[in-house]
């Protein structure tokens, strides 16, 4: 199931045309160990094969011998050791090696008016097969992958009948053995074909466009053909935000970018500053990242109050001219927030325009000024379920005068009651929002374990393993 989720992804490369990814993934050899589980359910399938009852004649030093062979029945499958290993260049490629099986059923023989009958069982060893896995989208756009260049053999065989004379039975020993071989090898290859086939169901479950709220989206679709190493299979997706329903493409692209040559973990994610940069393109086109703030947002401990009192004291006009009312903010981004990731640092500069205005006794809303608000804020970024999520915590902030209704004053002597507005308000909103993180790229009920997160340059990593459930 694993492995069918990279392949799964390399379907939908013609659908984008990015040149340079927002995430890349890293499937490493453990990760492709990982994924012989998801074969054993391909090895399953050899329990359930079927012979057709078969009849021939053989030709003997006593004339032609009739025989027939009935009620062929599977009773025993040795499961394999399995190998799915990666082909530099090409794919994936699972061999198959020592299986074998036990069948029993009847055998009926004829020769002029002899007659005979009874039962036999049959020993196969040294069974093998390979095939590689390849990917495509069907019709209807969704990715399938099929079974190719399929080869099976059955190395060892004997058979013991028993019942009735075995002088003639055993003329015809190994032209049993011959047919009931070739039946064989000729039903694993379409067999392992039906299983793989079987795997499209689990594709279903790809989120190749992932919801994250109502304003947003995220694109995981493929943008460049996978890398395939010996130890690895590398992914370039697009990893990019959109608002829902509405794919507009922001004024900045994903620069290069390279995930470390880590391989102890089965799963590695490289997520770009592009992508959560395109995240806060979007909300801010959305007008998700405007927030309007009264005084019942200030917890009732803070001697900061937003009315025209306590802002009188440093802007005395506005408490002469407005005497008694409250005060409400308006905190608007400017443009989307920039986002720097380096070494064990990630932070986060807003750009955003602050106008207060009086609330009047009849609710209109009188402006009173409009000031710039430049904030740094330090990041912590984290994995929460399959989710990538955050926090922040406030650096510095710079305020300087966009425009007053209230004549001149100096902006400095707003920075304690501003401080605890981003403090109690604008902060924990954000943290609210953060923590419920975005979906990252996954299939089915996949669970990530072992998991670790590290910043580096223009880029966070994931380092984890993973799970199936259900």
């Amino acid at each position: 199931m694993f492995l069918c989720w990279c392949l799964s992804l390399v379907a939908l490369i013609p659908l984008t045309t990015s040149t340079n990814p927002g995430v890349k993934v890293k499937l490493t050899a453990k990760g492709i160990e990982y994924d012989k589980l998801a074969v054993a359910s391909i090895l399953q399938k050899l329990k359930t094969i079927k012979l057709d009852d078969m009849s021939g004649k053989v030709k003997v030093s006593i004339g032609k011998v009739k025989y027939s062979l009935t009620n062929m029945k599977m009773v025993e499958v040795g499961l394999p050791t399995a190998a799915l290993d990666l082909v530099p260049g090409t794919g994936p490629k699972l061999s198959i090696v020592n299986a074998n099986f036990r069948l029993h059923g009847n055998w009926r023989v004829k020769h002029r008016f002899i007659k005979d009958k009874g039962s036999f069982k049959l020993n196969a060893d040294d069974i093998s097969f390979s095939t590689s896995l390849s990917i495509k989208t069907d019709p209807t756009g969704r990715p399938a992958v099929s079974s190719i260049d399929c080869g099976a053999n059955i190395g060892k065989m004997s058979v013991r009948f028993r019942g009735g004379a075995s002088w003639l039975y055993n003329l015809c020993k190994k032209t049993i053995s011959r047919a009931i071989r070739k039946a064989m090898q000729k039903k694993i290859c379409p067999l392992v074909a039906n299983a793989v086939s079987d795997m499209n169901n689990n594709l279903k479950t790809l989120n190749v466009l992932a919801k994250v709220d109502k304003f947003a989206e995220i694109e995981y679709s493929m943008v460049a053909s996978p890398t395939v190493s010996n130890t690895s299979i590398d992914l370039s997706l697009k990893g990019e935000f959109y608002n829902t329903g509405k794919h507009q493409e922001p004024p900045f692209s994903p620069a290069v970018f390279s995930l470390p040559p880590q391989i102890n973990n089965m799963l590695y994610i490289g997520i770009s500053s592009f992508t959560i940069e395109s995240a806060a393109f979007v909300y801010n086109t959305a007008g998700a990242l405007s927030l309007y703030i009264t005084d019942d947002m200030i917890p009732t401990i803070s001697p900061i109050r937003l009315n025209t009192r306590t802002f009188g004291v440093f802007i005395p006009q506005i408490d002469q001219r407005f005497p008694g009312l409250m005060i409400k903010l308006l905190v608007k981004m400017a443009k989307a927030p920039v986002i720097t990731f380096e070494p064990n640092n990630a932070t986060v500069q807003s750009f955003a325009s602050v106008t207060a205005y009086a609330i009047q006794p009849n609710a209109t809303l009188t402006p009173l000024f409009v000031l710039n608000l430049v904030s740094s804020v330090g990041a912590r970024v984290f994995v929460s379920g399959t989710r990538l999520a955050g926090a922040v915590t406030l650096n510095k902030m710079d305020l300087t005068l966009g425009t007053s209704d209230v004549g001149d004053f100096q902006v400095g002597t707003l920075n304690s009651i501003f401080q605890t507005v981003l403090h109690f308000v604008v902060i924990p909103t954000m943290n609210a929002q953060l923590a419920k993180g975005y979906p990252l790229p996954t299939l089915g009920k996949m669970k990530l374990v072992n998991t670790q997160l590290l910043v580096l340059k223009d880029h966070v990593m994931i380092g984890t393993d993973v799970q199936f459930t259900g």
